[in-house]
């Protein structure tokens, strides 16, 4: 959030007639950048997490509604990320100048150190402490329920996913237009489910000699999915505290 990135960042339009832009829109960096992101992504609870405990409790014959929760985080992190790309130039145009500003860092600060603060609150020895539990553990149900529950674990997770916001900045700061950046993120979102797709199918193919493994997974990311989130706050946390911090006490006036 910190100057360097507004100081980097052209509207598209007027990216596109950046002679440096026209020439490195779409660069294979670029593209090998996105998809190591996109592989981190598919590594979150949402994404792999909760379908690998969803397809071990799953009868096979129930299996296939996997795919509603699977489809219903894809188009969901698909338009989080077109509302995004479009609304963060808009934003940048009309609010930059504020952002830049020392209320606006203070105020970034304050998110930050918000965010931060309330990471603890996930600890699993505090939770324990307090009788909550300190595991997650999802049903499976009808396609309404796994609808529900893929919008459910996308707006949980999507403040928190510090590579797909990361993949979104470079994006819109790399100058390209709706038509490369439209293909090249639905490709990112499906990455993003290749994973657990690739686990389907070779389960698939394996019958039950997978399963005992595969239920060890299970267990430790369940185990694990709420320190996870409460990891993921304290990053996002941290990053804006340290970024505004820096302008504010450190940035030569």
């Amino acid at each position: 959030m910190g100057r360097r990135m507004y100081a980097r960042f052209r509207p598209p339009e007027e990216a596109g007639h950046h002679p440096d832009h026209d020439d490195c829109r779409m660069t294979i960096g670029l593209l090998l950048g996105l998809a190591a992101l996109a592989l981190v992504d598919s590594t979150s609870f949402g994404t792999l997490g909760i379908p690998l405990v969803l397809m071990l409790t799953m009868d096979r014959s129930r299996t296939p509604r996997l795919f509603v929760y699977l489809a219903t985080v894809t188009v969901f992190y698909f338009l989080v990320g077109v509302a995004l790309m479009l609304g963060l130039s808009t934003a940048l145009e009309s609010f930059g100048d504020l952002l830049q500003s020392r209320p606006g860092y203070i105020a970034q600060l304050v998110v930050g150190v918000g965010l931060f603060v309330l990471s603890f609150r996930f600890d699993p020895k505090r939770r324990a402490k307090r009788g909550k539990s300190t595991t997650f553990q999802p049903r499976a149900g009808g396609p309404a329920t796994m609808v529900t529950l893929g919008l459910t674990a996308g707006v949980v997770e999507v403040a928190t996913m510090v590579p797909y916001l990361a993949a979104i900045g470079l994006m819109t700061t790399s100058g390209l237009t709706a038509a490369q950046w439209l293909p090249v993120l639905a490709a990112y979102v499906l990455v993003m489910i290749l994973p657990i797709l690739v686990i389907m199918g070779v389960r698939a193919a394996a019958g039950k000699r997978l399963e005992p493994r595969l239920e060890r997974l299970r267990d430790w990311l369940t185990k694990h999915s709420v320190s996870a989130a409460g990891w993921a706050l304290a990053i996002v946390g941290f990053l804006l505290a340290r970024d505004a911090a820096f302008y504010l006490f450190f940035q030569p006036a």
